[in-house]
């Protein structure tokens, strides 16, 4: 779950590098950073459900905390918690 200043965000698109395109569930398109915790531990695709934390200085940025595997997904969307992400 998102804690104070966090969002979930769906992978739209891989741009390169660790720079990923994801929209979050208020509506905005970011381009997010893989953090380097994870930048080698997980791989991120096309849809994948993941969980940012936007920029404070610079609101159409982020880094990505979490990436979420596909049961944890749909349990997060049969409970509501993805509204903004359909």
């Amino acid at each position: 779950m998102p804690h104070e200043g966090e969002l979930f965000g769906r992978v739209i698109k891989l741009v390169g590098g660790d720079n990923i395109i994801v929209k979050s569930n208020d509506g905005k398109v970011r381009t997010c950073r893989i953090r380097g915790k994870i930048k080698r531990r997980m791989w991120i695709r096309d849809n994948d459900l993941v969980l940012i934390a936007p920029w404070d200085f610079q609101s159409d940025k982020a880094d990505i905390i979490w990436r979420y595997i596909s049961a944890h997904a749909e349990k997060l969307d049969t409970e509501g918690h993805l509204e903004g992400l359909k």
